[in-house]
């Protein structure tokens, strides 16, 4: 039988305040602070750099081929961070490092995963450049330069949606409900869907939302057999580290990475079945994580 402890203990702060209408109010407060996170971003931007080269900025964070614009469009995602911050505090009455987690475990757990994740895409990037041949992108001094902040980027990133996504709103969930498909499915499905981005990916769009659900499942079921988000944050982490700093696909977000694809991610007939070989990816990492971490 397995040990359900660790997650009824990640979760029992959710359950002093479970009521829908608070969650329902607190993910109405994580888009306000998203808003208002990008409207101070913004003000500060003018006030530094002047409206017309803010205004540049932000509309090249719809195409985030430079590093200016991929750094601001990571910045973002304090907005995120701050609004499950904001909920717990203000509707439910808890600390906010109930949202991650024991401390200790939370950073164990993140760093095994990282380590694990990293070795085992590591080893699937020399398979993929037997068969691909990744194109130049930053010049490699330039982007040594931009690592340190570009990889706290991407901390910032994967850490404010693992705090909505497998903190907040898996927790609220499973305070209410006893159903693994209600905590589990739900927030996974919502993951999916914040990357819909038919522009980008064309034919593939619906394919990435599964994908990327799918992820959003694997990252969900290490949390509740954890009891903390840091194994979902290190697999998270890892993985958007190697998308967005060392290989990045073209059409998506380049801005920051050394090599890009020679290929598009519209294009169905080659990402389409690297999509499923992907999903393969991350469930052996998910298997190999759960035997690692199994309490």
């Amino acid at each position: 039988m397995p040990d359900t402890m660790p997650f009824e203990t990640f979760v029992s702060p959710a359950r002093g305040r479970p009521q829908i209408w608070r969650l329902v109010l607190g993910l109405v407060i994580c888009v306000l602070a998203m808003v208002l996170w990008l409207a101070a971003l913004f003000g500060l931007l003018v006030l530094v750099i002047g409206q017309q080269e803010a205004l540049g900025l932000l509309q090249g964070m719809a195409e985030p081929t430079t590093p200016r614009a991929t750094l601001l469009l990571l910045a973002t995602f304090v907005g995120m961070a701050l609004g499950p911050v904001v909920a717990v505090r203000l509707l439910h009455r808890r600390r906010v490092g109930s949202l991650v987690g024991r401390r200790g475990r939370t950073v164990r757990h993140f760093l095994v995963a990282v380590g694990t994740t990293g070795a085992i895409y590591g080893l699937t990037l020399a398979v993929w450049t037997v068969q691909f041949d990744g194109e130049p992108n930053l010049p490699p001094d330039l982007w040594l330069t931009l690592l340190p902040l570009a990889l706290l980027g991407v901390l910032v990133q994967t850490g404010a949606e693992e705090l909505l996504f497998r903190g907040y709103l898996l927790q609220q969930l499973a305070a209410r409900f006893a159903s693994p498909l209600i905590y589990m499915l739900v927030p996974s499905l919502l993951f999916g869907m914040l990357h819909f981005d038919p522009a980008t990916m064309g034919a593939n769009a619906w394919a990435v939302v599964g994908s990327t659900a799918f992820f959003g499942l694997i990252a969900a079921d290490l949390t509740v057999v954890t009891g903390t988000i840091g194994a979902a944050w290190g697999l998270h982490f890892a993985n958007n580290v190697v998308a967005l700093l060392l290989i990045s696909t073209k059409g998506t977000i380049t801005g920051l990475a050394l090599f890009l694809t020679p290929y598009a991610a519209d294009e169905v007939t080659i990402t389409g079945p690297l999509l499923m070989a992907d999903l393969a990816l991350v469930s052996l990492v998910w298997g190999v994580l759960r035997f690692a971490l199994r309490p």
